[in-house]
């Protein structure tokens, strides 16, 4: 009986110290020459809401191709 407590204690434990992981929606606003023309939303399982800020600022690109500019803006919603 005593193996079997310090077994679900040990259990137990583990549970209380595993970070509990979030879904996190990452809106990405995609314009060329300054005009909106798309929505995109993608969301992903972080347990930090940090590394979900990064995984969204680092999804926005912007590029200038013959004078023409295009870009996508992403945050976390």
């Amino acid at each position: 009986m005593k193996k079997l407590f310090i077994a679900v204690a040990v259990v137990g434990l583990a549970i209380s110290f595993s970070s509990c992981a979030k879904d996190y929606t990452c809106e990405c606003v995609s314009t060329l020459d300054g005009v909106e023309i798309g929505t995109t939303e993608m969301t992903a399982e972080f347990s930090k809401s940090s590394d979900a800020e990064n995984w969204c600022s680092g999804t926005s690109t912007s590029s200038t191709v013959l004078g023409i500019t295009s870009g996508t803006e992403c945050e976390l919603k």
